[in-house]
Parts: structure tokens; sequence; C-alpha cells
């Protein structure tokens, strides 16, 4: 008898996982798809936390969100060179959250089109975390006050 062929996912797996020297020639599965979908949602975050993460940048999308302005408008603003300003607004261009215009020589900036609608979820969940992680502390300290009272009633009887 003739022994079976491996799987061309690698030796005595049942995951569909390819060997690197396979990789290029095997469709990705659903479970591929989805590790690639997650990593591409993890480095958006990413760059739009990263791009959060500064008080300028935070400042420049709050006056954005006013009114579109100018790289020099912004800078102006901002009290900064317009090499720096031109370096925040890259970060937060590359991060979905500012797009830029040129017009002639003047560089326009506004909001773009990402809404944050993927951090806010992502914000939302921990929010919710925390709060039933409290939820249960304060259900235990009520508890504790609950027994501290009845103890200290049982010692002066």
């Amino acid at each position: 008898m003739g022994e079976k062929a491996p799987p061309p996912w690698g030796h005595g797996t049942t995951s569909p996982v390819p060997r690197e020297d396979q990789a290029s020639t095997i469709a990705p599965n659903r479970a591929t798809i989805l590790h690639h979908m997650v990593q591409h949602s993890g480095a958006r975050l990413n760059a739009s936390f990263a791009a959060l993460s500064d008080a300028t940048r935070r400042g420049i999308l709050e006056q954005l969100g006013r009114s579109d302005a100018s790289i020099t408008d912004l800078a102006e603003k901002f009290r900064m060179t317009l090499t720096g300003m031109k370096k925040h607004v890259g970060v937060l261009e590359q991060a979905g959250l500012v797009v830029t215009q040129k017009v002639g020589r003047v560089r326009t900036c506004k909001l773009g089109p990402l809404q944050l609608e993927e951090e806010t979820a992502w914000l939302e969940r921990y929010r919710q975390l925390w709060a039933s992680r409290f939820d249960e502390l304060d259900k235990i300290v009520e508890e504790l006050k609950q027994k501290e009272k009845v103890n200290g009633r049982k010692k002066r009887e």
C-alpha cells in the first residue's frame, strides 16, 4: 500500500496554513483574509491614534472642523513654522483624518473622509468593559460595607 501524500498545508495538520514555499500558489482562505483584515484594521487604528496623540494635531482637527484652512493659516494660528505644520498635516493626512488640495501656491486642508467610526467602536468596547468592572467593584464594596455594619452591631451587643 502506498503512503498518502501530505496535505499541501503541512504534515499532519488539519489547518490549511500554507508552507512558505507554497504561500504564493495557494489561494487565500477565510482565516488568511480575516487575519489580513485584522492587521489592516490594527494598522489603521494605530495610525489614527498616533495622529490623535499629539495636542497640536487634535487642535488642527478642531480648527478644520470649524472651517477649511491653508497650511500657512494653520501654522500662524498654532505659532509654528511652515515646515512643522506640513509635518503635522502629513501625519493627519496619512491617517485619513485630513485631506489637502493644492490650488496655485496655496495648499488647503479640510477634514478627511475618515469618520473615526472604527476608533469610536474600539473605545466604546473598552468603556463598556471598564464600566462593567467598576459596577462589579461597587457591588463588592457595598457587600463589604454591609458585612462591616452587621459585624459592628454584633460586637456592641
